[in-house]
């Protein structure tokens, strides 16, 4: 019986092996010292993690650059992040599929050997060859959607709910941290080079020393557990070995049937909308906001507008810092005042996650009519818009993990990747862009028009935050209901 159950796909042997504890080799090596090896799993992840974005916001840091080596419109250069966005999660719900029936750490080390192996690749491209730059940066969003997808799923595996809040926090913080530091490489790399093309070289030796270290630190199998297992450990009931939880049974549903439990998820649909919104916003500030303050700056004749040369990479630098500093802020002051809150209301989490968007939608509207005028106002505004968004990360994917069951979650957070960037950060840089070309060709071309086109077009975020806030609150009227619900 033994060796039948080593036969199973990661995390499904588990379900006669829990009998006998001395037959289960992921519990035995945990009991070793199971402090010590999490710590090293999630400072493990949290690299990758942290690579994953470098790679993510590396054009944008370097995009005036990219557009002028190309000759691109607006409209063509908000397509390179589309290409990303799109292809990263249409990789997602495949990746989702994989991670909740065989081995995550095959499947996280594939990812980051291929998007690595590719970004080194794009470092090559001339300028007679976009479509191939096009198609690589689409390559490097297949590659990181299978670490966005499962690395979330093995940190649920291995704590508990007290804890998991705070550990996902530090995996979340390296969101924003990657991001800023996509950015100030890129502009870093470029300007100490004076070639953009090194910007894309650094990172995949970063990829190499990550792949190694999951190899070395990360094991080779993870238990999964189920609700009843983490119901049970909380508690500390203990259970006789024909009372254990049957995951194996339970386990054997298809894709369809996860898809349409999931969708009967209110808690999980509301969520993923609020996120969604989220996305839009941050995929269009990302992709735009240091070429709107770079257009800014030439109207009020703080820089001169960039003809030929290296373009001043100052604002990407600027927003790369306030990127790191308001996301790291924001994480954190989420987490905990999710922890405290929860204590005294059960809506906490979706009711904070609907306040930080209302005020971040507020203060991004402000940033974009004070940027002619007053630029240091700008980029005030800016950082508290950012460090509201910043709130929401681990929260949101917090609620996802106690309102799904654990054995569908590889494939909710897949869901989720796949709507959030499908409505939101896969359309909104190449949208803001068409609305950007469509404004500056009603009217004659100008620096002034050219500032105000981007302007006018990133109003739309503003609007898309206020409904993102609305669906949070829409969640939070159906959280208890289905929290009891995945518990059951």
């Amino acid at each position: 019986e033994h060796e039948d159950t080593a036969l199973l796909p990661e995390g499904q042997n588990y379900g006669v092996a829990a009998a006998d504890e001395t037959q289960c080799p992921s519990v035995s090596v945990s009991r070793t010292n199971p402090a010590k090896r999490n710590c090293l799993v999630v400072a493990v992840l949290c690299f990758g993690n942290l690579i994953n974005f470098i790679d993510w916001f590396i054009v944008p840091g370097i995009l005036l650059d990219i557009q002028k080596y190309f000759g691109l419109s607006d409209g063509k250069t908000g397509l390179l992040q589309t290409v990303f966005t799109l292809c990263y999660m249409l990789a997602a719900p495949i990746f989702g599929y994989l991670g909740d029936r065989y081995n995550r750490k095959v499947i996280l080390g594939a990812g980051l050997f291929f998007w690595s192996g590719v970004t080194l690749g794009s470092s090559f491209i001339t300028e007679s060859h976009y479509r191939i730059f096009v198609l690589s940066r689409g390559l490097v969003g297949i590659g990181s959607a299978s670490y966005s997808t499962i690395a979330p799923t093995i940190i649920a595996d291995l704590f508990e709910e007290g804890k998991r809040t705070t550990v996902l926090s530090i995996f979340y913080i390296f969101i924003p941290v990657g991001s800023g530091c996509g950015y100030l490489l890129a502009a870093g790399m470029a300007k100490c080079t004076g070639d953009w093309h090194w910007a894309f070289r650094v990172t995949p030796c970063m990829g190499g020393l990550a792949l190694l270290l999951l190899i070395l630190l990360i094991p080779h199998r993870i238990q999964r557990k189920t609700a009843a297992h983490r119901a049970l450990s909380i508690s500390g009931t203990i259970l006789e070995a024909d009372e254990k939880p049957d995951v194996h049974r339970t386990a054997k549903t298809t894709w369809c049937q996860d898809v349409g439990s999931l969708v009967k998820n209110c808690s999980f649909v509301c969520s993923t909308l609020g996120l969604t919104a989220m996305a839009f916003v941050t995929g269009a500030l990302g992709m735009w906001m240091p070429l709107f303050l770079y257009r800014a700056q030439v109207v009020q004749g703080i820089v001169p507008p960039c003809l030929q040369g290296s373009c001043n990479s100052s604002n990407s630098l600027i927003f790369g810092g306030i990127t790191i500093g308001t996301g790291i802020l924001g994480i954190i002051a989420g987490a905990e005042a999710a922890r405290r809150l929860r204590k005294r209301n059960n809506k906490a989490d979706p009711l904070i996650c609907a306040t930080s968007m209302f005020i971040s939608a507020l203060c991004l509207y402000i940033a974009l009519m004070v940027a002619q005028t007053n630029i240091l106002s700008t980029f005030i505004f800016i950082a508290f818009g950012e460090l509201f968004l910043s709130v929401n990360w681990a929260v949101v994917t917090d609620i996802l993990l106690y309102v799904v069951t654990p054995r569908r979650q590889s494939t909710a957070i897949a869901l989720q990747i796949l709507v959030s960037h499908l409505l939101g950060d896969a359309g909104s840089p190449y949208l803001i862009g068409l609305l950007s070309n469509a404004l500056q060709a009603r009217n004659t071309p100008s620096l002034q028009w050219s500032f105000r086109s981007m302007q006018y077009s990133f109003v739309t975020c503003a609007f898309v935050g206020v409904f993102g806030g609305g669906f949070f609150l829409l969640t939070s009227f159906y959280i208890e209901e289905d929290r009891k619900e995945a518990q059951r």
